[in-house]
């Protein structure tokens, strides 16, 4: 009786365990969720627009640190959609960018872009350019990049309570 008393309470203990995350977890339309498939989406761009420079760059400074940017941030999308799947969300949504946020549209470009990311436009002169002319331009795009993702991490802190995604957030 007590070797299965035993074997019954951790089994329950094992299941609450696997069950906890689905009854604290973050809904679909939260803050939390929101922010974790808006900033994939931001960081995406990030990944790419480094990579360019990584490839077609001149100055290895910019180069290594096109490198750490691509690496770092794709790192974070990973680990923001760990949390969509530990969370059993989907990983996109058809819902508008920052609609997390309130008045989340004002923060859009007039465009309807998140804050920060570049045009398409931008992106094809990014791609088509090469050496000195492609470190300027990076600089721009990624200067404007990272100000306007600032705008999306003080508005996920100032509505979690989630401490991963606090934590990450204030990493960034």
């Amino acid at each position: 009786a007590a070797v299965l008393l035993l074997v019954l309470g951790v089994g329950v203990g094992y299941a609450a365990g696997r069950l906890a995350p689905i009854f604290t977890a973050p809904g679909d339309d939260s803050a939390e969720a929101g922010f974790a498939r808006d900033m994939t989406v931001h960081h995406g761009q990030a990944v790419h627009m480094a990579m360019v420079e990584y490839d077609r760059g001149a100055d290895s400074t910019l180069r290594r640190m096109a490198y750490d940017i691509a690496t770092s941030q794709e790192y974070q999308i990973g680990v923001m959609e760990g949390w969509l799947r530990e969370w059993r969300l989907p990983l996109t949504t058809d819902r508008p960018p920052m609609a997390w946020v309130p008045d989340g549209r004002s923060m859009l470009q007039p465009d309807g872009r998140m804050p920060g990311l570049a045009s398409r436009d931008e992106l094809t002169r990014l791609e088509n350019s090469s050496g000195r002319a492609a470190d300027i331009l990076f600089c721009q795009l990624m200067l404007r990049h990272h100000l306007g993702g600032i705008h999306m991490v003080e508005a996920i802190l100032a509505q979690t309570h989630n401490a991963a995604v606090r934590d990450l957030a204030e990493r960034m």
